[in-house]
């Protein structure tokens, strides 16, 4: 609990500390200034005060503790107890506007009304010699003081919960890094400027004026229309000019970190932007270290890819490598299905995700022995089924790569890639686009390799021979779109080769 102890200390100190200068140092400094009274009213005077203030504590010692109560449960929790401390870091989050509201209601009233009816009291009772309109301006100006001081407030009341936060959420047992939702804790630059700057600029513009038109009535004896119709134009001309100033400087600085924001999204979803660094401020160096945070995870993200890549290709070239016949079979299929992807119009990154999967689709023949994969005759029913496994097999193979989630893209297609449209395949006998896009065009890519390829037991088939069995298989076997779209590809490639090759020769 000394973490706690040392908290609410702090606390403590700049409220009390705050109190004491609003009340004593500008406030009772201000009316003592202004006013030329005799011992005994300063005596009257300082009564006042100090009644106002023994109220204004204990109203407001109330409303403190109670702010406190989920904090200092939160503290005293076991480590286990989540629920507990979560309320106190969220508590510890809206502190700083809490404490506002405080001073700004129950703070202020609880001085303001017992000082207002001791005063009136008094002045009728004729203790003091103050007119009315005197305990009019003490109440204005309790107000502006007390703003000021729930402004400082505020700001002292941040730094001070950052590290009983940081204390906390060391204490939640998964680690978890809690955040009340956004809208629960904002409180927008521009507010907090536009307040700050127009109270330090009305502030002791108004607390002149007030001890002017005192003197002025010391002096005169009379209050004159005159002055305060001067006195608010000079009110009016410096809060025009204190939020003016407030919002050009809030923009400056609300700009930047708008395009900051912009580009944390943009990196969420793995797109890397940058901007131009076009400023000369500290934001220079935010902008500075930002775009070079995005430049090294480009490269990482590039050697990341590259090493993937590499690590499919070789594990192709391993599973191909079983079977010296079916060498390269693998690779070709992903080629295959690369064009389709392209001549379809997906999009680059699915295109690339396609040919991925491809390269793997065969990885659950990993699982089928030797004896059954390799064998030169007519496998039978239940060497058929082992080899009909081998879809499933390779999904659960790849389910266990972690994370997931950076190879969930393949397993749809693996699965699939032996799935017919009648319904006829396996391993789920899926119908028609009940089968995923990937596994519609692995098969088209697939099929036509195999057929083409040597085996142990029989030559690989003429390319216009596998053709017409696709052509034959749309709307049972293949998907009738992929299948019209491929053997258009085959055939613009295979004219293309015929002509370099012709080239060549001429």
């Amino acid at each position: 609990m000394e973490d706690y102890n040392q908290f609410v200390r702090r606390l403590l100190l700049n409220y009390i500390i705050g109190s004491l200068l609003a009340i004593f140092g500008v406030g009772g400094i201000t009316m003592f200034v202004s006013i030329k009274v005799g011992i005994h009213v300063i005596i009257l005077l300082f009564f006042i005060l100090m009644i106002s203030i023994m109220v204004m504590f204990s109203v407001e010692g109330l409303i403190f503790y109670k702010h406190l109560k989920p904090i200092k449960r939160a503290f005293k929790a076991n480590s286990g107890s989540n629920e507990i401390i979560e309320n106190g870091i969220r508590q510890l989050y809206q502190l700083p506007e809490f404490s506002v509201k405080r001073i700004m209601l129950p703070h202020l009233l609880s001085f303001s009304i017992p000082a207002i009816i001791i005063s009136l009291i008094l002045i009728q009772e004729k203790m003091m010699n103050f007119p009315h309109s005197y305990v009019l301006y003490a109440f204005f100006a309790s107000f502006l003081v007390a703003a000021l001081h729930a402004l400082i407030e505020y700001f002292l009341t941040i730094r001070t919960v950052h590290p009983a936060i940081e204390i906390l959420k060391m204490k939640l047992q998964d680690g978890s890094t809690l955040m009340p939702k956004k809208e629960a804790i904002r409180v927008p630059i521009r507010l907090k400027m536009g307040i700050a700057i127009v109270l330090i600029g009305v502030f002791p513009v108004f607390l002149f004026l007030l001890a002017a038109q005192i003197k002025l009535h010391e002096i005169a004896g009379v209050q004159t229309n005159l002055f305060w119709n001067w006195a608010w134009a000079i009110l009016a001309i410096t809060v025009f000019y204190s939020v003016l100033i407030s919002r050009i400087m809030a923009k400056d600085i609300e700009k930047p970190i708008n395009q900051l924001q912009q580009m944390m999204k943009e990196a969420e979803t793995q797109n890397y932007v940058m901007k131009e660094n076009v400023y000369t401020d500290e934001f220079s160096d935010l902008f500075f270290g930002f775009n070079k945070m995005i430049v090294e995870i480009q490269k990482q993200n590039e050697k990341n890819e590259m090493m993937i890549e590499s690590f499919l290709m070789v594990l192709s070239a391993a599973l191909d490598a079983r079977d010296p016949y079916t060498s390269g079979h693998s690779l070709r299929v992903a080629d295959f299905s690369k064009r389709i992807g392209q001549v379809l119009g997906l999009p680059s990154h699915e295109v690339e995700l396609l040919y991925k999967t491809s390269l793997l689709h065969d990885i659950g023949k990993i699982g089928v022995p030797d004896s059954i994969l390799l064998k030169d005759g007519r496998l039978s029913d239940e060497e058929f089924d082992k080899v009909k496994a081998h879809p499933a097999i390779g999904e659960n193979i790849l389910k266990q790569v972690k994370p997931l989630n950076e190879i969930a893209g393949f397993l749809s297609g693996v699965r699939s890639h032996h799935e017919r449209m009648d319904g006829k395949g396996y391993p789920d006998g899926l119908k028609g686009e009940q089968i995923p896009l990937f596994g519609r065009i692995i098969a088209v890519a697939d099929s036509y390799d195999a057929m083409t390829s040597d085996r142990p037991y029989r030559k690989g088939m003429p390319a216009e021979k596998a053709w017409n069995i696709l052509f034959e298989g749309k709307g049972t076997q293949w998907d009738p779109e992929i299948v019209d779209l491929f053997l258009e590809i085959e055939s613009d490639f295979r004219k293309e080769n015929y002509e370099i090759a012709a080239a060549s020769l001429s």
